[in-house]
């Protein structure tokens, strides 16, 4: 069976329930404005954040009402950052399909992205719970900031491990961190459970950036073109590792093509190639190891079930996903 329909088997009705929600969740009667969130809502991906948001929730108590908004809540937010991830990384794809700004142009698609943002922010009322609320404006913070990091890394042409790991902690973990944290919250869980799953929240999330990064030193379809992220003068942990620990000579070569930042085809495929030959992908590959194996571990403090079962699937998922 697909792994996406193991994880989400034990909460099939919820998850029906929540795109019924997520429907009917925004709606303009401008035409236009319309025709653009029509447009976003064909395109919206495989929802594993309410996912985990409904998993954490059933992993604690009950989905309830609250939990509801708060998955709505989150899956809006999500969609405004990508589109304006996309406008910022001058994307002319989103999963394969032509993005937002690509069909649009980029004033319609930024103030899209702010109106999917307004709307997640009034969903969030309906929670009635303010540490949610809170959680979820702090979200959108950390996302901005993981955002302007990302840039100012890029732009001053920064090669450090750390603040790369401190950028993916903001742009994705976050993410899915708060998602599985306030799933906990929205059945009233113990401090010690919702504590527990922001924490397994935020290994899935760097294990999904990390392999996400991967994807873009492999020709394979996988919705953005190979290099994708070099062109755009992200240097991502293959890289990084492969400059630091390859023959000086080679790597001062290498970073004078990062700091000319034209990036012809060849110029990425040689760093392509640099980051293969010098250790890069089996470092990244490592590294998801290691946070893997903390989401495992707490995992394992679960009781037995479905509800565990899934989210072993969710690991097997995120770690060894595609696309």
């Amino acid at each position: 069976m697909d792994k996406k329909l193991l994880i989400a088997k034990p909460i099939a009705s919820e998850l029906e329930k929540f795109n019924s929600y997520f429907k009917e969740s925004i709606h303009s009667n401008n035409t236009r404005i319309q025709a653009i969130i029509d447009y976003i809502m064909k395109s919206d991906g495989k929802h594993i954040r309410p996912i985990l948001l409904l998993l954490a929730a059933r992993a604690c108590g009950k989905v309830n009402e609250t939990t509801y908004h708060s998955a709505v809540t989150v899956e809006l937010l999500h969609t405004a950052s990508l589109i304006h991830d996309d406008v910022v990384d001058e994307s002319l794809l989103r999963r394969g399909k032509p993005s937002v700004n690509a069909i649009y142009d980029n004033k319609m698609a930024v103030l899209s992205g702010d109106y999917f943002l307004s709307t997640a922010l009034i969903k969030s009322i309906l929670t009635g719970n303010m540490e949610i609320i809170s959680s979820i404006s702090g979200l959108g913070r950390s996302l901005a900031e993981g955002e302007l990091n990302q840039l100012s890394l890029a732009k001053e042409i920064i090669l450090d491990e750390d603040e790369y790991f401190e950028v993916i902690k903001k742009k994705t973990a976050s993410l899915l961190a708060v998602c599985m944290k306030i799933g906990a919250l929205s059945v009233d869980a113990p401090r010690e459970d919702v504590d527990k799953f922001e924490k397994l929240g935020e290994a899935l999330g760097i294990c999904f950036q990390l392999r996400d990064d991967i994807f873009d030193y492999f020709s394979d379809n996988v919705g953005k073109p190979t290099g994708n992220d070099i062109r755009e003068g992200k240097v991502t942990l293959p890289l990084l590792f492969a400059l630091k620990n390859a023959d000086s000579v080679v790597s001062d070569s290498m970073k004078s093509i990062i700091e000319k930042a034209l990036f012809s085809d060849q110029e990425v495929d040689t760093l392509i190639n640099f980051a293969k030959d010098n250790g890069g992908i089996d470092y990244a590959y490592n590294k998801i190891d290691f946070h893997k194996k903390i989401a495992i571990d707490i995992i394992d403090t679960l009781e037995a079930g479905d509800i565990k079962d899934s989210l072993l699937h969710t690991v097997d998922y995120v770690v060894e996903r595609v696309y």
